[in-house]
């Protein structure tokens, strides 16, 4: 039962730790909003948007509620947002926090998991690790890498699916003509942070494999060297 928990927690500790770097990246807002012309479709100026996304962050990793995010929109001071999509940012920062959550418990299983190998049998547990690296990895890869191919032909699909399970009210249904939320952040902006995620998570397990792969390859080799000496009789 403990290994095949720890199959599952190391894609769960992957996959959320690459998102949980996504949503606090200001890179991939900036990216976004330059690629989309956020600028010109909002009338936020590019330094006024930095702002925003760094606001829209320190809501996400803080406790205070509601969101309160004030900017100049072709010049004039005014609340960003409306209270349909005061309350969806409240439901998404809560989606956040899951996220949060499952990646430092995966992380804090992974670390009990393996010091209990350590302890139990030293040394000799790293080959032991390797393989279920391995197992795991692949586990990683195939969850990963099928979500990414699904968001690759059908993403419109899979983020209205996502949104349906994710939320319990249809507040994420709001008008890209009038609100801001979406405006800022069009579908095309979440099918990229989409793809970001996946590469990196697929990055991040594809080193983790060669390592381990490289462990048991090394411990082959050096067992067939030892079988291959010749000991002498004198």
């Amino acid at each position: 039962m403990p290994a095949a928990l720890f199959i599952i927690a190391l894609p769960l500790f992957v996959i959320t730790a690459s998102v949980t770097w996504a949503f606090n990246n200001p890179a991939i807002y900036q990216d976004g909003f330059e690629k989309y012309n956020i600028s010109a479709v909002t009338g936020i100026t590019e330094a006024d948007l930095e702002q925003v996304s760094a606001d829209i962050r320190a809501y996400f990793n803080s406790r205070e509620e509601p969101l309160a995010l004030q900017t100049r929109v072709f010049g004039n001071e005014q609340e960003l947002f409306k209270p349909k999509e005061i309350v969806h940012m409240r439901d998404v920062k809560r989606l956040v926090w899951g996220i949060y959550i499952l990646a430092g418990a995966s992380a804090i299983y992974l670390f009990l998991f393996i010091g209990a190998g350590f302890l139990r049998q030293r040394r000799t547990y790293i080959e032991v690790l390797s393989r279920r690296v391995l197992w795991s990895a692949g586990f990683t890869l195939i969850i990963v890498v099928g979500v990414g191919l699904f968001a690759l032909v059908g993403f419109d699909t899979l983020f209205l699916k996502f949104h349906q399970l994710s939320f319990a009210n249809d507040f994420w249904q709001l008008d890209p003509r009038t609100d801001f939320l979406v405006m800022l952040f069009p579908q095309d902006f979440w099918f990229d942070a989409t793809m970001w995620v996946a590469l990196r998570a697929i990055a991040a397990t594809l080193i983790i494999s060669a390592l381990s792969g490289g462990y048991l390859v090394y411990l082959r080799k050096r067992g067939q060297e030892h079988s291959g000496k010749v000991i002498s009789p004198l």
